[in-house]
């Protein structure tokens, strides 16, 4: 069995007072290179979405580790 790591990508929207989807993050390495789940998640949320959004500081990932059996 082995582990799969997502991330619930959102943005805040302060109208609306709630976040918004924005996407859903599927990690694939092991190690996270020293960092938490949430600083990895992030930084990569950042990355991908950061340039769609008028303020990247709004982003917030939301990490969810589910186990998947293997074939």
């Amino acid at each position: 069995m082995s582990k799969k790591l997502t991330y619930k990508v959102l943005y805040k929207n302060q109208k609306l007072r709630k976040g918004e989807l924005m996407g859903i993050l599927v990690e694939r390495r092991k190690h996270l290179r020293g960092k938490t789940k949430l600083e990895s998640g992030l930084n990569w949320a950042k990355s991908m979405f950061g340039e769609t959004v008028e303020n990247k500081h709004m982003i917030f990932v939301v990490p969810d580790e589910k186990t998947k059996k293997d074939s």
